[in-house]
């Protein structure tokens, strides 16, 4: 059987494969989408942690695999500079961002609409304009409440199929293969931080929650922002039918 069918538990597989199968099976999962959709899969690069282990799995299977990064008006200077390092290095990661006019401090009014016109709506252009039939993330299901019941091969949109090929590895497990693999990484994760998102909703917190330092103060609190839960292809989302403000 393909294992891009596979239909694995994925709870068996997170505790009881070894980081060397871990490895082997994200290259796996990788290298045969990119035999099935070829210049159709495209690599979503958040510059967090888990995103640049992706980014280096996919090189390592096919150098020309492209991306795409979705940035706001609000990431930290860190993660700029970081941004534009990466991307002068890797020329074939194309940049997003919605420059649209939002109400002051909507982060904190409205988070979710935040999200979604900062965000969402930028990796649905991304989507659409790279001609994207398989969009590959650095989900892990490890990494917080929220992202317990994904799989490894998706199809949450028709026609958009969404592979998360590290989705079973545990948090020491990228910190391994980055070191191993020397993959730079975003400064921001020697200031303490264990998830990165913009500067106004992110901070350091000593929880166990990878995420919990996400929306502090909200509802959203250690949730997403949209782009793993909202639709990415067809009518946009309803609850935003009147975003542009």
């Amino acid at each position: 059987m393909s294992l891009l069918d596979n239909r694995d538990d994925i709870a068996y597989l997170v505790d009881n494969l070894t980081f060397k199968e871990k490895v082997e099976r994200s290259l796996a999962l990788i290298e045969e989408a990119y035999k099935k959709y070829g210049d159709g899969l495209v690599v979503a690069n958040s510059l967090g942690k888990d995103s640049v282990c992706v980014w280096d799995l996919a090189k390592k299977v096919n150098p020309n695999i492209k991306g795409f990064i979705v940035t706001t008006r609000f990431k930290p200077k860190e993660t700029i500079d970081f941004m534009n390092q990466t991307v002068q290095k890797y020329p074939e990661l194309k940049v997003f961002k919605n420059d649209v006019a939002i109400p002051e401090k909507l982060y904190e009014k409205d988070p979710d609409k935040c999200c979604y016109l900062l965000k969402v709506l930028p990796t649905r252009w991304a989507i659409e304009e790279m001609n994207v039939k398989c969009w590959v993330t650095g989900l892990r299901c490890t990494e917080g409440r929220t992202r317990v019941d994904f799989r490894e091969v998706e199809e949450r949109d028709r026609g958009l199929v969404k592979l998360n090929p590290i989705l079973i590895w545990k948090e020491r497990e990228i910190w391994q293969y980055l070191a191993l693999n020397k993959v730079d990484v975003n400064p921001l994760y020697a200031q303490g931080y264990r998830s990165l998102g913009c500067a106004p909703c992110t901070k350091i917190t000593t929880a166990d929650d990878e995420r919990a330092g996400r929306w502090v103060g909200t509802n959203k609190q250690g949730g997403e922002c949209g782009i793993h839960t909202k639709p990415l292809k067809g009518e946009p989302d309803p609850d935003f039918s009147n975003v542009f403000i």
